[in-house]
């Protein structure tokens, strides 16, 4: 891969900062971003665009006020895959020169407008191309209710460039406007602090983001959707067939937010809305401000799995209100929200669930650990993803090995000291973008405090910058999965019938599977699956938890449900978690490639790229 020059990336504050906000380094290095905004930085956008779903393309104008603080005559963007049809300055709309520099692989090309001296307005003309990695658009066999077309974005890491000319990083936050012209049978939702409730007769929407955002928090989404309330400032969209299901899953969601801001204090971004999209949607869930991003397989009809919901919610204040400078620093959005989506599932399921919990984080740790390499230096919480795609550094590893070193942290000083530091850390660093190395700084002050002791207790340097595991990791244990583990042990001697109203919970079950024994065979297989029916469970997490079971066990009867899963979902860590286990052996890999033909076509771009790496 080319080397992508280096740039410095201007940090910007909020104009009203709090007086107890910490002073933070003025520049941090982010290699995948052309831009050079300590030179001329985006404040706000105003964009007007059209989608045309005939095409598959959005096309208009991207109006982006500017700060020209070297006062010089050039401004960067970053664009991949984009048209770009004209450029001009300020209200005039004088046209100016531009030039899209040499491609870098992942990175797209720089943008550079001529700019003068006191332009505070540059408008990009542009239009969306079919290799516009951020956009998935669905016929209508590929949504739930199979009538009408759907499109949604994924921006993050560095794909906001494919659909918006931006400067493209997670440290560069911006307001925005926007006006967006859509079908009208159609309707079109952002995260924006206020959506639309109902489809309109003339298809236009206007949406406003009065809260400073990174571009990769822009998104967008455009289908058959309808709205339902849970309360005064919660709600979800999904597709007529959907709406009712999710409104009734998602029903403790206001519930959620009150247990998040009674540990780290106010929501502040007014809304919360979730809005369920189709089965190609990559991931679990996405943190998009105000509206939250969903894959349907949280819907298992018995709110089983809401505590995705408790991790993107959670993102609400880790992540959206305190971002990640570069994507070398991710733990401190995952991490982090890893850590209070496991106090908000506490606070609102209890203790022994939180034990579980804890257990099959650890669990995970421990697997990527061991995939990974103790020595890998992407099992360190700051990584290095210098010339790489930075979605490289989007594994397990910033989300459970983060969670760990801050459970250090709370067991170290005690929840009386913890609690306070981290509604603190958020307050002093809202709405900013923060580094690694930032954090550090604050938690030396207003934690360790020169207590050398606490400092050799918490090993800071061994957990963020080395590899592997610290031997002072916290301990866990659950008394409800030593019970199962007790009925793992003996099962075979007093018979599988009865055991599942023994293990009830989705924790419980999954714990049960993760540890069923080597050498199961083929028909005590059955005899579980005649049990607890995983094959036909609509629980997501247990259908891939079993299903990977199925597959080193080769347990046939599963096989067809297998496949249409995988067909069926494009949700990237699960998939990759079966497509890894099936090329394991020939047979598996022969299969693997099979199935991999025949849903590709539903699969999102980036769940695409990472499954060819796997069948390599």
């Amino acid at each position: 891969m080319k080397k992508l020059m280096l740039v410095t990336l201007f940090l910007t504050a909020i104009a009203c900062q709090k007086k107890d906000q910490t002073e933070k380094p003025a520049v941090v290095t982010d290699e995948h971003t052309f831009s050079k905004p300590e030179l001329a930085v985006v404040k706000h956008l105003d964009l007007d665009i059209k989608v045309d779903f005939g095409t598959q393309t959005i096309s208009g104008k991207a109006s982006w006020k500017i700060d020209n603080v070297s006062k010089g005559n050039e401004i960067i963007f970053d664009e991949n895959t984009l048209n770009i049809t004209k450029v001009t300055l300020g209200d005039e709309e004088k046209e100016t020169k531009f030039e899209l520099g040499k491609e870098v692989e992942f990175h797209g090309k720089p943008l550079h407008i001529t700019i003068e001296p006191n332009t505070t307005k540059v408008n990009i003309y542009y239009s969306t191309t079919k290799d516009a990695i951020a956009l998935q658009w669905l016929n209508p066999q590929q949504t739930a209710d199979k009538k009408k077309p759907f499109l949604f974005s994924q921006g993050e890491s560095i794909w906001s460039r494919t659909w918006i000319p931006c400067q493209d990083s997670p440290g560069i936050r911006f307001t925005y406007n926007a006006k967006v012209t859509v079908p009208k049978d159609l309707m079109a939702v952002m995260s924006a602090s206020v959506n639309p409730q109902k489809k309109n007769d003339i298809g236009v929407y206007t949406f406003k983001q009065d809260k400073a955002i990174p571009s990769y928090l822009m998104a967008i989404a455009v289908g058959d959707i309808e709205f339902k309330s849970i309360d005064n400032r919660t709600g979800v969209y999904a597709e007529p067939s959907l709406i009712n299901k999710a409104a009734w899953e998602f029903a403790e969601l206001g519930k959620m937010v009150h247990a998040a801001e009674k540990l780290y204090g106010p929501y502040r971004w007014g809304r919360y809305d979730v809005l369920v999209l189709p089965p190609s949607f990559p991931y679990g869930g996405m943190e998009n401000p105000n509206l939250t991003f969903l894959t349907p397989g949280v819907i298992a009809g018995d709110r089983s799995l809401t505590s995705l919901l408790a991790h993107e919610l959670g993102h609400s204040w880790s992540g959206n209100l305190v971002t990640n400078a570069t994507w070398d620093d991710i733990w401190l959005n995952e991490g982090f929200t890893t850590y209070v989506e496991h106090r908000i599932g506490e606070e609102i399921f209890g203790k022994k669930e939180a034990e579980m919990q804890d257990v099959l984080t650890r669990k995970d740790l421990d697997d990527n650990i061991a995939e990974y390499g103790t020595t890998n230096p992407d099992t360190r919480l700051k990584v290095s993803l210098t010339n790489r795609n930075p979605d490289d550094g989007i594994s397990q590893i910033p989300y459970v090995k983060g969670y760990n070193f801050l459970k250090v942290l709370e067991q170290a000083v005690g929840r009386e000291k913890f609690d306070p530091f981290i509604k603190n850390y958020f307050d002093a660093h809202a709405f900013q973008s923060i580094t690694t190395e930032d954090f550090v700084k604050y938690l030396k002050e207003n934690l360790i405090k020169d207590d050398k002791a606490l400092a050799d207790k918490i090993k800071l340097d061994d957990w963020i910058y080395k590899p592997g595991v610290p031997s002072n990791i916290t301990a866990v244990s659950s008394e409800d999965f030593t019970a199962i583990d007790n009925i793992q042990k003996n099962w075979r001697t007093t018979g599988i019938k009865g055991l599942s109203q023994k293990i009830k919970s989705t924790t419980e079950k999954q714990h049960f599977i993760d540890y069923l024994p080597a050498d199961i065979t083929a028909e005590e297989m059955t005899s579980i699956d005649n049990e607890f029916s995983f094959t036909k469970n609509g629980n997501f997490v247990i259908k891939r938890q079993w299903f990977i079971q199925a597959i080193r066990h080769q347990y046939k009867t599963a096989y067809p449900a297998i496949e249409q899963f995988m067909i069926a979902t494009s949700r990237t860590g699960s998939l990759m978690s079966l497509y890894k286990e099936l090329v394991k052996t020939p047979e598996g890999k022969v299969w693997a490639k099979q199935m991999f033909d025949k849903a590709k076509s539903g699969y999102h771009a980036t769940t695409v790229q990472a499954v060819e790496g796997v069948l390599k």
